[in-house]
């Protein structure tokens, strides 16, 4: 698997590459070869539905690969579920690759990045996601497309579980088996995502299936959400019960995957009426995430990693200070959080019988908001990514940790150092997508070194597993702070580690009694 003569400095010779299924045709870009919408496995429609990942057929002749594959179906956030309508196809897995340059065969470093979105949204070919400003640091740049919603994660008889996870593995098999024709180096393989990316992250490390695809990984924002089957498998019998059928693969594959997306977000937007079932995940609506099968994903990450699956693996992982406030923002809650909200929150979300009480004792001059804001940027991420490096550590594992602490100056800088501000940090992408809204306007100076700063970080630790400041350990916690000065110090939320030390983050159960299977299809569960 070799590449063509074709080289940047002949801009009218497009890049060619070949790969196991055949030869790919990519563009120049700013120097760079890239190559879009390249297929890692077989459309998953037809009979191929609700299964594992297939290998992609070959092809004859030179394929185009100028142009992003098609995205996953979508649930109808942020306009999602249109855009995948838009953009015909049902070639959904599909990689893209920025390489410095294909010719050359240096053995770069290989980044593979796990796109975000709550594991019900999200496609590669978002342009905060391009690839080029991180591949100029000397790596190859892979971005992957996987199953969202019930496609991917849906807990259904005769199919699969994790079959999104599933896609993943499939994608690291690909750059494992064809980047080399791209100037990288299979053994030195990143993989890195944020928030529902870095939860995928996290879940690879427990994977069996991925083990030796590769050698670090960088997890950001891990959310703490990984579901039961007992509480998946309810989940998914509201949603076929939006549409009129049990929750069987046979069943389901009658209904089309926009249809059963739209389902999925009905559930979610009713998902209150379930509180008693689902327990806390109806605090922020989270319908779908990996689960616990015991075969797919044995174990939740902190069990796998406190037990020493991936500890030959270096991990970098981290989050930001203001995890929550974004979602605030959308919910429509910034700024008016109420003590009774306040209350709820804590109650469902505070570890322990007296968690209430112990965090308004640990922050004794915080207000509802304030409060609010603690439960929920600790629950969901700040605590799960905690965690995650301190059961990496223990087990012998080498880990860098850090915290994103800049405040982000869009929106009037009232949301802080908020989830998903690393995105456009880390790929450069400062003008571009949406999350860079959160950066403002023209980016700042400050922006922009803060920007350089992380993605030498990142690709460093690409290179050798050195980002630039001390491995964590459980005495000292160093961790390295990215604000407009850097610093190494230790662990700033030492109030919450303290009221987390106890929680083991289990997969989450199902709290109430299950949904009777016998119910007539399409009767309200």
């Amino acid at each position: 698997m070799t590449a063509s003569a074709s080289c940047p400095s002949d801009p009218a010779s497009a890049p060619e590459v070949r790969t196991a299924a055949g030869v790919l045709r990519g563009t120049w870009e700013a120097g760079r070869a890239v190559f879009r919408g390249v297929p890692f496995a077989e459309p998953p429609v037809g009979a191929l539905r609700f299964a594992a990942p297939r290998p992609v057929h070959g092809w004859e002749g030179v394929r185009a690969a100028e142009s992003y594959g098609p995205p996953p179906p979508q649930a109808g956030l942020f306009g999602m579920d249109e855009l995948a309508k838009e953009t015909a196809g049902d070639d959904w897995l599909t990689v893209n690759v920025w390489s410095p340059d294909p010719a050359v065969g240096a053995g770069l470093p290989v980044m593979v990045w796990i796109p975000g979105g709550g594991y019900v949204f999200g496609t590669s070919g978002l342009p905060e996601y391009d690839g080029g400003r991180l591949a100029s640091g000397g790596v190859v740049v892979v971005t992957l497309n996987y199953r969202l919603g019930a496609e991917g994660f849906a807990q259904i008889d005769g199919a699969p579980a994790n079959r999104g996870l599933l896609d993943q593995v499939a994608a690291l098999q690909w750059v494992h088996d064809n980047i080399r024709a791209f100037g990288g180096d299979p053994d030195r393989v990143t993989v890195f995502g944020q928030s529902a990316g870095g939860g995928s992250v996290a879940a690879l490390l427990a994977v069996p299936g991925a083990a030796g695809l590769f050698r670090r990984a960088v997890a950001q924002s891990v959310p703490g959400t990984y579901f039961s089957p007992e509480l998946a498998a309810d989940i998914a019998a509201a949603c076929a019960a939006e549409v009129g059928v049990r929750p069987t693969a046979a069943e389901l594959s009658g209904v089309s995957p926009s249809r059963l997306s739209a389902a999925g977000d009905a559930v979610a937007a009713r998902i209150g009426r379930w509180k008693d079932r689902w327990g806390p995940i109806t605090q922020r609506a989270i319908p779908f995430a990996p689960v616990v099968d015991g075969d797919v994903l044995p174990a939740t990450p902190w069990q796998a990693l406190a037990g020493g699956a991936g500890r030959g693996v270096d991990l970098l992982v981290g989050h930001t200070r203001d995890e929550h406030r974004l979602f605030s923002l959308i919910d429509g809650v910034l700024g008016r959080v109420t003590q009774e909200q306040a209350d709820t929150a804590l109650h469902a979300l505070a570890p322990g019988p007296d968690g209430a009480r112990r965090y308004r004792e640990a922050f004794p001059a915080a207000g509802p908001e304030e409060l609010y804001e603690l439960v929920n940027a600790d629950w969901l991420f700040r605590m799960p990514t905690l965690h995650l490096a301190q059961a990496h550590t223990a087990a012998g594992g080498r880990t860098h940790l850090y915290e994103l602490t800049w405040p982000a100056p869009g929106l009037g800088g009232a949301l802080g150092a908020c989830h998903g501000l690393d995105v456009p940090l880390v790929f450069g992408n400062l003008s571009d997508g949406g999350p860079a809204m959160l950066i403002g306007g023209t980016p700042s100076p400050e922006a922009e070194e803060l920007s350089a700063r992380m993605r030498a970080a990142w690709t460093a630790f690409a290179a050798d597993g050195d980002p630039g400041w001390p491995a964590y350990d459980v005495e000292r916690r160093l961790v390295r702070l990215f604000d407009t000065r850097p610093a190494v110090a230790a662990y700033p939320e030492e109030a919450s580690r303290q009221l987390w030390q106890h929680h083991g983050f289990p997969a989450l159960p199902l709290t109430g009694p299950a949904a009777d299977r016998s119910e007539s299809p399409g009767r309200d569960t």
